[in-house]
């Protein structure tokens, strides 16, 4: 098939990764894969911000940044439009951003089905973590989008139920996780020699890959340090940068065990693999309601032992005492106690370690099976589409 994907990102990071690899994913199996959207800097460094983007939300109001947003949508109908009519593809598959409404209206011109996926509830996160100014407008837009596909793939069940109370019909909804290239995180990826190249030979290493936030609560497993370290020689392995770097790590300093902590640093996307191979226990500490966490599904792939929150989004993955160690998250000591469990027990560690990677299997958290299913509900609503009034959006009015 011929797919045009289409999206609004501009910097390189866990986004930018989903993109990447379903794009190689629905390439490895023979569909032209068309790229519309914002230029991205070849060879540029994983964990990059947007460049001028980022300059943009510094300098401009949050209501002049907001309004470019809708701008925008001027540059991307002229940029998808002339994408439809070079490439005549079979539909349009869309990553969804707030105030991006040239999918659909595209979509509708040129009678195409368009499949949305959907990360986030954006208008409610944006609000909550950097402030929104034109709410009632950031509302309408959600809305009206997630109502103006043929199918919305939210990653998770939790996010489905957010998009199913906005009005889309079940139908209408489609659920597609996260995943994992097997062939770049395979099962058999040798753990000592890992730890050797970071020099951490002997010693039992607690691991997190991504951006440090305030909100993983990594600061009581640096506390905790002292006692795992006396105990089973524990260390920690931050694989990543992040705003809460610094007090990690001066945090380490007061409680002197610094020594015990590692921080790499941003880390370039074919090294991920190395590091996370180097953990013994594979820490999820904390996580967004609604989300699919990448970094969940490496940990699985490459067989370490997991532990996270016993959240809904959780457990649509993992399972309790089979392939992860849970914890509740309204309780914090149940997550240090989850800890201490993992490091005194080496045969709970590689037990529910095997089944996390056999999890990954048996229930394909793929991305070349994700683009399976892309393709046959591609091909499903490429049959059945009669013309350009069969998906058009229902009309929808501000609400005060």
């Amino acid at each position: 098939m011929k797919i045009l994907f289409h999206h609004r990102i501009a910097s390189r990071d866990g986004q930018s990764v989903h993109m990447d690899e379903l794009i190689a994913a629905l390439r490895r199996q023979g569909h032209e894969t068309i790229i519309v959207g914002p230029a991205r800097i070849a060879n540029e460094r994983f964990g990059c911000g947007a460049g001028s983007v980022e300059l943009l939300k510094r300098l401009l109001p949050r209501w002049a940044y907001e309004l470019l947003e809708v701008g925008y949508n001027l540059v991307a109908w002229r940029r998808l439009a002339r994408a439809v009519r070079e490439h005549r593809p079979d539909a349009i598959y869309e990553r969804y951003n707030l105030f991006l409404l040239c999918g659909p209206w595209v979509a509708r011109r040129f009678g195409l089905p368009l499949l949305l996926e959907v990360n986030a509830p954006l208008c409610e996160e944006r609000a909550r973590h950097a402030g929104l100014s034109l709410k009632r407008l950031a509302r309408f837009c959600e809305r009206w989008i997630w109502h103006a596909a043929n199918v919305a793939l939210p990653v998770t069940h939790v996010l489905a139920g957010e998009v199913r109370a906005r009005g889309v019909p079940a139908e209408r909804i489609s659920v597609v996780p996260n995943g994992i290239d097997r062939h770049r995180f395979p099962s058999n990826v040798d753990g000592s020699a890992a730890k050797r190249k970071l020099g951490l030979e002997g010693r039992l290493v607690l691991g997190f890959t991504g951006f440090v936030r305030a909100w993983h609560g990594l600061e009581e497993v640096v506390a905790l340090l002292g006692e795992l370290g006396e105990r089973h020689n524990a260390h920690l392995l931050l694989v990543g940068d992040g705003p809460a770097r610094e007090d990690l790590e001066r945090c380490a300093d007061a409680l002197g065990v610094r020594h015990r902590l590692t921080v790499t640093g941003v880390i370039d996307r074919d090294e991920v693999t190395d590091h996370i191979a180097a953990f013994d226990i594979a820490l999820q500490p904390a996580v967004t309601p609604y989300a699919s966490p990448l970094k969940l599904f490496e940990y699985m792939a490459l067989g370490r032992a997991i532990l996270a929150p016993d959240t809904p989004n959780i457990r649509e993955v993992l399972t309790d005492g089979q392939d992860a160690l849970l914890f509740d998250p309204e309780r914090p000591d149940t997550r240090a106690a989850a800890i201490r469990r993992l490091c005194a027990d080496a045969d709970l560690r590689q037990r529910i370690a095997e089944q996390a990677s056999a999890t990954i299997d048996r229930c394909a958290f793929t991305w070349d099976r994700n683009a399976e299913r892309i393709v046959q509900m591609i091909q499903q609503h490429a049959a059945d589409h009669t013309g350009v009034s069969s998906f058009a959006p229902a009309p929808l009015r501000l609400q005060r």
